[in-house]
């Protein structure tokens, strides 16, 4: 699944169930480890996207948090 939080509202993350985001959440952390390896393999071209990936998951936790 090469699902990307950024392309989301905030509206259409809340309204997404506790499952659907624990899902995303671990597909996200997972994106987050294999970006940090490409990182330091040096085969990541956007370093930006570890940064990127962070931020989606404490977007994706603090939606959690709140429901």
């Amino acid at each position: 699944d090469n699902f990307s939080i950024n392309s989301m509202k905030a509206k259409e993350i809340r309204e997404k169930s506790k499952e659907e985001l624990e899902t995303i959440l671990k597909d996200s952390r997972a994106k987050l480890m294999q970006a940090r390896f490409d990182l330091t393999s040096r085969q990541l071209r956007d370093s930006s996207d570890v940064k990127k990936t962070k931020k989606d998951i404490a977007r994706i936790l603090t939606i959690l948090h709140n429901k």
